[in-house]
């Protein structure tokens, strides 16, 4: 049976950023764009991981959760943005929300 090596999942990160920077792009509802997010953040959780198993150290997987706190925070405070703009302007699409516009 062949092993997983270190550029699977760097491979496997990789895609994922990409899949994620592009719904970050090219999307334009909120909760989209943060799906989008999370999933960069998770990718680069993977990558984090990785190279902490490669190189036995586990300074990778501290990091991870911190990221994972980064990630519950923007979670938690972006989706009371978003509830608070979709309850004054009734729409959720990023190309719509200007009130921080001058």
């Amino acid at each position: 049976m062949p092993e997983v090596t270190i550029d699977w999942y760097i491979a496997l990160s990789v895609i994922l950023f990409t899949i994620g920077s592009l719904g970050v792009l090219l999307r334009r509802n909120a909760i989209i764009i943060f799906m989008s997010i999370e999933m960069m953040l998770n990718s680069a959780n993977l990558a984090f991981v990785a190279f902490a198993r490669h190189l036995g150290d586990l300074d990778g997987q501290v990091l991870v959760f911190f990221v994972i706190t980064v990630a519950a925070a923007e979670v938690a405070v972006g989706l009371a943005l978003v509830v608070a703009i979709f309850r004054t302007r009734k729409s959720i699409n990023i190309d719509e929300m200007n009130l921080l516009k001058g």
